[in-house]
């Protein structure tokens, strides 16, 4: 979703009326995410992406939404290829991050803690979530995104590219080395 699980929590109480306090529903989720993350999985071609910017020296950084105890709960079984990237950006916990998605906050911190501090029109960002899209392009980079099933075409526009998988990324498009 691109949120906080705090903002998440409310937005979701709220929109389908349930009958228990955000900070209710907020304990429940988290309950069920302790018990899911450990096993979560890499969208398909992602760990090959990865390792491929890595081993072309091109840098390469996270920018989640989540708080960085659920990060490192979610990363916990790929230290090693998590490890390939430069720093991790927790918008849930980093107090730089004054806003969550769709405020560009995350992606331009992203950026100022790279050694080079590059331009964010030089920025490419790979995102599931249409307020990642609508916090990327915010902030003036580009953005592929990969959507799940349910997301609408109209929730994909504002993306520099929309993919099914990212096994299908063409990084020579963004002047990157072409992936093996």
């Amino acid at each position: 979703m691109g949120l906080t699980g705090e903002e998440a929590a409310r937005k979701l109480v709220k929109l389908l009326d349930l009958p228990i306090t955000w900070k209710e529903y907020y304990l429940l989720a988290q309950q069920q995410y302790q018990l899911l993350m450990p096993n979560a999985k890499f969208m398909p071609g992602a760990e090959n992406l990865i390792k491929h910017l890595s081993q072309n020296k091109v840098p390469i950084a996270v920018a989640t939404s989540s708080s960085k105890d659920s990060a490192n709960l979610k990363t916990a079984k790929y230290k090693d290829t998590f490890n390939l990237f430069s720093h991790i950006v927790t918008g849930g916990s980093d107090p730089e991050v004054k806003h969550g998605k769709p405020s560009p906050d995350i992606f331009l911190v992203c950026a100022s803690r790279f050694a080079d501090s590059p331009d964010p029109q030089k920025c490419l960002v790979f995102e599931d979530a249409p307020n990642g899209v609508l916090a990327a392009t915010e902030a003036g980079m580009q953005c592929v995104m990969v959507p799940d099933e349910h997301i609408t075409t109209e929730q994909t526009r504002q993306a520099t590219q929309v993919l099914k998988s990212l096994t299908d990324v063409k990084l020579e498009l963004f002047g990157l080395p072409p992936l093996k």
